[in-house]
């Protein structure tokens, strides 16, 4: 039975171990062991891995980087094999062990019913592991990527079935009434001036908690995103509304003795005067959406409310990009289809055309 064991090193780094049972010792395969510092690339113990993530290492940002290392220690603890031993037939059986229900099956996501892990977490793991055999192959230690693209051979003109089908969701936003009851049980300007930013300006949680004094703009009335997904830059405008709550939090609530030069810090605790977590922001959240008796309400949903409003408000898809950050329009499109007023503007003057075809006299003109 695998056993998997997380240990905080100092707040700095982290360990997460996969400890073999006695069978896997014995046969002496590989064992990953996920190690990471600060500075350096996290490490799982094989020369081959570790050179990936390396290489890895320059490309992507520090949380991809964290995701794919976990990715592969997953995999490699599942097929407990060397990299250039695996073959498709342990892709599969990888696949097999994903879908298996967590916690015995008593537990099931409400989404979808499904009691093991989703299929977006299971493609990104796949994709993971066929950029990891995608590097073998081109270094010329391994002859063949062992993730299929598809479960059937491809021919012109054909793609094939994909090995895990994903379905695409339409991303949940909150009504206005359940945004004013959230902003309302907010108990402090800070947490206020925060979920502005994610509401009405459209951030990420990260880029929230990620903003310094010096990207605050307040004659402009804009802020500036230092460290955007994907290492993306931008300079998006932020509602009034957020600058006054700013104004509050500064004057009264931020702590003095806080040094640090980014925006949102802790109020007490030992960390008091520390720069605001992921999980604080977090729970910050989970207390407002309770207060409200929203069911929910996450950083991101804040996000899609904000777009989506803004597109049912008459904003081009062009702007509603350069302001989310999305480095492609398609990913934009989603916002059409959040947009009820768009749809529906669409649908009636379509069905308008349509009625007056059919009002037209028969011997009219063609």
């Amino acid at each position: 039975m695998i056993r998997e064991s997380f240990r905080l090193l100092g707040g700095f780094g982290w360990i997460l171990a996969a400890v073999p049972g006695e069978e896997a010792v014995m046969a002496g395969v590989f064992t990953p062991c996920l190690i990471s510092s600060v500075g350096e690339p996290p490490r799982l113990g094989d020369p081959l891995v570790d050179e990936y993530l390396r290489f890895t290492a320059a490309r992507v940002r520090p949380n991809s980087l964290v995701a794919q290392s976990f990715d592969l220690k997953v995999f490699f603890t599942v097929v407990a094999k060397p990299p250039q031993q695996v073959d498709v037939a342990d892709v599969l059986v990888f696949i097999e062990e994903q879908r298996r229900p967590r916690r015995g099956g008593n537990v099931v996501r409400l989404a979808d019913g499904e009691a093991g892990l989703a299929a977006s977490t299971i493609k990104r793991r796949l994709a993971t592991i066929s950029s990891f055999y995608d590097y073998l192959v081109l270094r010329g230690l391994c002859e063949r990527n062992p993730v299929p693209r598809s479960t059937n051979a491809r021919r012109r003109g054909h793609r094939g079935s994909p090995l895990v089908r994903a379905p695409k969701k339409m991303p949940r936003v909150l009504l206005p009434e359940e945004v004013v009851a959230l902003m309302s049980a907010l108990r402090t300007d800070r947490d206020r001036a925060m979920v502005s930013l994610m509401v009405h300006a459209g951030l990420r949680r990260c880029e929230v908690l990620g903003l310094r004094f010096g990207d605050v703009h307040i004659g402009d009335r804009r802020v500036f995103i230092a460290d955007g997904k994907g290492g993306h830059q931008r300079l998006v405008p932020v509602v009034p509304t957020f600058f006054t709550q700013l104004a509050g939090y500064l004057e009264a609530e931020r702590p003095g003795d806080a040094e640090e030069e980014y925006v949102f810090v802790v109020f007490k605790g030992a960390t008091r005067g520390r720069p605001l977590t992921a999980a604080g922001l977090d729970q910050v959240l989970a207390g407002a959406r309770r207060r409200a008796g929203l069911r929910h309400a996450t950083c991101h949903e804040l996000r899609h409310t904000c777009f989506t409003r803004l597109r049912e408000a008459g904003m081009a898809l062009e702007a509603i990009q350069a302001q989310a950050g999305h480095a492609s329009i398609e990913t934009t499109r989603i916002y059409l289809h959040l947009s009820n007023d768009w749809l529906a503007g669409e649908y009636q003057q379509a069905m308008a055309i349509l009625d007056n075809w059919h009002d037209e006299p028969a011997g009219g003109t063609p």
